[in-house]
């Protein structure tokens, strides 16, 4: 039908790190071909102008580089490969060993070494266990956690409580990074920590140079890989709505495009050779999965029940019932559990009012397990209501004697 070029998250650095600029030659060439559809990055889509260079980090981290005179902590995404490499040129440059920590920085590192975009002198990395016997001055720890996550690396050295990393006063602890919007709570509380250990953190420098540069491109790097591809069809992508749609204003501003398409999460775009449009929906969202059953999609009544134990708490009125006679044995025994306050007289009335309902309930209801266990329920269920103002989940259970 056509070429559909998907940007997936781009920015136009024509001074990256590793020699090798965006490749914009390519671009042009596919324009001149003919795109049918682009589905564009909108992530700095509130960004004017252009995003900087990876390079532009490397000033201020060599400075935090000669200044920092104890352990230095540097941490930054595990998918940013040209800030790594920048990180470990500057510990070999100012006499540090790197010992790298934390499962995702820990892959990365190696695939990229694996594949050359990592390559680093023989001795410059170090095992994490080798850290207690370097001088505090030697060391670059590359650690993982930018994001305030409960089991990262960084965050378990915060409250001290990591093998191998140990953060103590004097020390400087570098977030080169953005703070996700949604993560800052997680985040500010891993800087308190690390506060508090009397460590100096770097996470938002940019009065003094910039320690982070975002992997996106901003407003006028969207332009121009509109003007270079010149597609007949527009899709944003990546972003909440609010950056989609000014996404599509932007593209459709630039008088270049046919048709620009908005959509969301579960619309279904349908193109053909001459034509883009929405065509149905299906179900998307979060998929909830129970970790200790066999059935790995949870139901929506499952999700149901546990919400509302979460809120109301459970009752369990247990009955013992002769299976021969389908006489009532012994006195309702109630069960509760996350109630605040349990009254021992609220307890004992809730007794009285199962106890009377089997006391006016027939033989032949009593020998319906299914139908006694309705009335217990919907007798108990109009008691706590009425008296405690709450609605737990009410499972009678019926014991066979």
């Amino acid at each position: 039908m056509g070429v559909v070029v998907h940007t997936g998250d781009f920015k136009i650095d024509l001074s990256s790190p590793d020699g090798n600029p965006f490749d914009l030659h390519s671009f042009a060439e596919l324009g001149k071909q003919g795109v049918l559809c682009l589905l564009q990055d909108s992530t700095n889509v509130d960004r004017p102008g252009y995003t900087p260079s990876e390079r532009a980090v490397r000033p201020r981290l060599d400075e935090i580089f000669a200044q920092t005179k104890k352990k230095l902590f540097f941490s930054c995404f595990s998918s940013s490969i040209h800030r790594i490499r920048i990180a470990m040129e500057l510990a070999e440059r100012h006499g540090r060993k790197v010992a790298v920590i934390g499962r995702s920085l820990d892959n990365s590192t190696e695939i990229a070494q694996d594949l050359g975009y990592l390559d680093l002198p023989p001795g410059l990395v170090i095992n994490p266990g080798q850290l207690r016997d370097m001088a505090d001055n030697k060391v670059l720890v590359m650690i993982s956690g930018t994001q305030g996550e409960p089991m990262s690396a960084l965050s378990r050295a915060a409250v001290n409580n990591h093998k191998y990393a140990h953060i103590e006063a004097g020390d400087t602890v570098v977030l080169s990074s953005r703070i996700i919007p949604g993560n800052e709570k997680s985040i500010f509380r891993m800087i308190d920590h690390l506060e508090r250990r009397e460590a100096k953190v770097i996470y938002d420098d940019g009065t003094q140079g910039l320690i982070h540069v975002s992997g996106h491109g901003s407003q006028e790097e969207m332009r121009l890989m509109i003007n270079l591809l010149r597609p007949r069809f527009f899709v944003p992508v990546h972003g909440d709505y609010r950056h989609l749609k000014r996404h599509a204003e932007l593209a459709g501003n630039l008088g270049l495009i046919e048709k620009v398409i908005l959509l969301e999460d579960g619309e279904i775009l349908e193109l053909d050779k001459n034509s883009a449009q929405k065509n149905g929906k299906i179900n998307v969202g979060r998929v909830c999965i129970d970790a200790g059953g066999s059935i790995d999609v949870v139901e929506d009544i499952i999700l149901r029940d546990r919400q509302h134990i979460g809120e109301g708490g459970i009752v369990l009125p247990i009955l013992t019932i002769n299976k021969r006679t389908g006489k009532v044995e012994v006195a309702p025994e109630i069960v509760m559990r996350g109630f605040t306050v349990e009254d021992p007289a609220m307890i004992a009335e809730a007794r009285q009012v199962v106890q009377r309902t089997l006391e006016a309930s027939s033989d032949e209801e009593k020998a319906d397990y299914g139908v006694i266990k309705e009335k217990v329920r919907g007798d108990l269920k109009h008691y706590i209501q009425k008296n405690m103002s709450r609605r737990p989940l009410i499972m009678p259970v019926i014991m066979e004697v």
